[in-house]
């Protein structure tokens, strides 16, 4: 008997209008458990005392991963257009794992 060859599916993404305007954040804060991590994504505005959640998705560990990945890929070839991405400062110490 042959074997039949997985079926190939074809992804529609759709992207509607609010959606492809984006959204600015500059912070995201980073929590996980067994099963999931969460990401905020934050706007803080300058000289201001309060922040607001723009956005928060939720990812399996493996999508967090595969996430990561592409990001770094990202990185990498921005970088070699335009030169390094340098970081002037953090808002929290690293060793707290949650604020980037």
């Amino acid at each position: 008997m042959a074997e039949k060859k997985p079926q190939e599916v074809k992804l529609e993404i759709q992207l509607d209008e609010e959606v492809a305007q984006g959204t600015y954040v500059n912070l995201t804060v980073v929590n996980h458990n067994e099963s999931e991590f969460v990401v905020d994504l934050i706007f803080v505005q300058p000289q201001t005392p309060r922040a607001k959640v723009r956005s928060r998705v939720i990812l399996s560990p493996q999508h967090a991963k595969r996430f990561m990945a592409a990001l770094q890929g990202n990185i990498d070839i921005y970088e070699q257009s335009f030169g390094e991405i340098t970081i002037a400062q953090r808002p929290v110490d690293d060793a707290t794992g949650n604020y980037h």
